[in-house]
């Protein structure tokens, strides 16, 4: 499983999440070295670095700052799902690693090459 060069929004979120279907993810791949930057809609600018386990799931941390100019950040595991079209979907359970201590799920998908943020 490669994520080099995928590029994926945000579908769903919990509440105490910051990320939304403004969001969007530029994911790069190297070796079993995963790596993102995203912005939109309450981030302005946000990273993530992590690993690739052998069954493609993703273990990653993430730092953000928001539209509040709040640095945030936390912990991820995503596990991956083909769509029947072949793009990828994330299924994601992370947990914020400031004073909110708090948890949440989150979906990602895949963009469509043809989308006009692509």
């Amino acid at each position: 499983m490669n994520y080099n060069g995928k590029k994926f929004v945000s579908i769903e979120n919990t509440n105490n999440g910051e990320v939304s279907d403004q969001t969007y993810f530029d994911y790069s791949q190297e070796g079993n070295i995963i790596s993102a930057s995203y912005y939109g809609g309450q981030i302005r600018k946000g990273t993530l670095i992590g690993i690739v386990k052998e069954d493609g799931s993703l273990l990653f941390n993430y730092n953000h700052v928001n539209i509040k100019d709040e640095v945030r950040g936390g912990t991820c595991s995503s596990t991956p799902e083909y769509l029947p079209d072949g793009r990828m979907r994330l299924h994601e359970q992370w947990r914020w690693n400031d004073a909110d201590q708090t948890e949440g799920q989150s979906v990602i998908e895949e963009m469509k090459k043809e989308s006009k943020v692509y």
